[in-house]
């Protein structure tokens, strides 16, 4: 098992490697500075779907199932899926899930989802319990505004300081043995309240997170 480094680390003894890896975006994310990194961007963000939430399940699916082949392995293979996402009883990972014959084990972290999908992910591994875990996550900028705010059929003018949450869903396949990237440590934060009270400005309340990290 591993051991712990402070108060909040945990270092993994055995080696947890990435296995393969699948990512999709919308339109928006994919004119970005990071489009190349993307396995997939889309020009319709319907993806050919009668609503966002759709939209959003599909996606989810699609980045699995492209990580999986990304690992070269079959979807009978992973021993457990991961997965989170921000819309309520984190429905969309919940409707992928039940596409696949696999163990689900359901996070809801907002935008921290996929690093605690890794963490726990990475544990099971490290621990010996699953061989191959499957980590993903995924968010709709225009369910996620249904969620959070209005629906976008309402026309409501955006303040100056609202976010745009991503469109898009990412899968890492984590397994046992040393690939060229490997899970080495997590580290688990905690929640400190810095007295932001505009439920419009997520930035300023996530903006001391990378302040504390650094660049």
């Amino acid at each position: 098992m591993g051991k712990k480094l402070g108060n909040q680390t945990i270092s993994f003894t055995n080696p947890v490697g990435v296995l393969g890896n699948y990512a999709i975006v919308g339109e928006k994310e994919g004119a970005g500075n990071f489009s190349k990194y993307f396995d997939f961007i889309l020009k319709d963000d319907t993806f050919g779907e009668k609503s966002y939430e759709r939209a959003e399940r599909k996606m989810l699916e699609h980045c699995i199932l492209g990580a999986i082949d990304n690992a070269g392995i079959k979807s009978k293979d992973i021993d457990l899926l991961i997965s989170g996402d921000l819309l309520n009883q984190i429905i969309s990972s919940s409707f992928t899930a039940r596409e696949f014959d696999i163990s689900y084990l359901g996070l809801y972290g907002a935008c921290s989802t996929m690093a605690e999908a890794i963490a726990v992910g990475a544990t099971f591994v490290d621990g010996g319990y699953f061989d191959k875990v499957a980590c993903a996550t995924g968010s709709h900028f225009s369910s996620a505004e249904r969620q959070y705010r209005f629906p976008l059929e309402l026309g409501n003018q955006r303040p100056p300081v609202s976010q745009w949450t991503v469109t898009g869903a990412g899968c890492m396949v984590l397994g046992a043995g040393v690939t060229e990237i490997c899970i080495s440590n997590a580290t688990f934060g905690k929640v400190t309240d810095f007295g932001i009270n505009d439920v419009n400005n997520m930035g300023a309340a996530m903006a001391p997170v990378i302040a504390i990290i650094g660049p």
